[in-house]
């Protein structure tokens, strides 16, 4: 079964400020900035760790939106000092309304042979990451008075079995879990938190360090026979940060047939 069309549109995010991280490049992150900016945000703030992706996705996103509208910087989650910059840039639009938590690492390695630096490593960005952007965002959106949005990237690996991903799948169900967590401390504040829950999509850098094999063996477990297109899944993640979403707090979304 092919991709739908692309969908238009209807300004779900009018007047919002969005913050994105690693929203560089042609993943999920990138079709989250496309997609906030198309539904409407006042201004999108994103990051990752690649300078010259980061100034040529500006560069684009500025001459189709509005050089007034898209800000990036560079921003690695386990750096504390970096966090504060990208959010103080936020700050320039207004303050953020809309917290996007995208950044991870995976990998792949068997639990026999994985060495205590891969597996801190990936949960440090995968989870703790998560945890000081929710924190961090959190706290201004206190300070600030507003009732916003955060939305994590957790996956399905979170639930599943799967050989050699011990680590990230850790870090995945730690983030569902950080998810339904933080939704409660928040939501005395008006603050939702809410995560998808991905399963394949489909992505040049994806394709580049994944077997044809291994490929086809994902696509086949799918419903639909196919992988996502990354902006399926942002449509989700631009839904839960939407007011269509105001009750929702707390929940793993599944975007995928794969739960186990």
């Amino acid at each position: 079964m092919t991709a739908p069309e692309y969908v238009p549109g209807h300004d779900l995010l009018a007047g919002k400020v969005v913050a994105v991280t690693a929203g560089a490049g042609a993943g999920i992150g990138a079709s989250v900035v496309r997609r906030a900016l198309e539904e409407g945000a006042k201004a999108v703030v994103f990051s990752d760790t690649h300078e010259r992706r980061l100034a040529e996705a500006e560069a684009t996103l500025a001459e189709e939106f509005g050089a007034d509208r898209v800000r990036q910087l560079v921003c690695d989650v386990t750096d504390e000092a970096q966090l504060t910059a990208f959010l103080d840039a936020a700050d320039e639009f207004g303050g953020i309304d809309v917290m996007v938590n995208n950044a991870g690492l995976g990998g792949t390695a068997s639990i026999l042979e994985m060495t205590d630096e891969q597996w801190t490593r990936v949960l440090d960005i995968t989870l703790t990451g998560t945890f000081r952007c929710i924190r961090a965002a959190g706290n201004r959106m206190v300070a600030a008075g507003k009732k916003g949005v955060i939305v994590n990237n957790a996956s399905v690996i979170g639930w599943r079995a799967q050989e050699g991903q011990a680590h990230y799948a850790a870090a995945k169900a730690g983030v569902m879990a950080l998810t339904r967590s933080a939704a409660m401390d928040l939501a005395p504040h008006g603050i939702r938190v809410n995560a998808v829950s991905p399963s394949l999509a489909m992505h040049p850098f994806l394709a580049k360090v994944t077997s044809d094999e291994l490929l086809a063996e994902l696509k086949d477990r799918e419903a639909f026979k196919r992988a996502a297109e990354p902006w399926e899944v942002a449509n989700v993640m631009v839904f839960l940060a939407s007011d269509y979403a105001s009750y929702m707090t707390g929940e793993v979304v599944s975007v995928s047939s794969q739960h186990a």
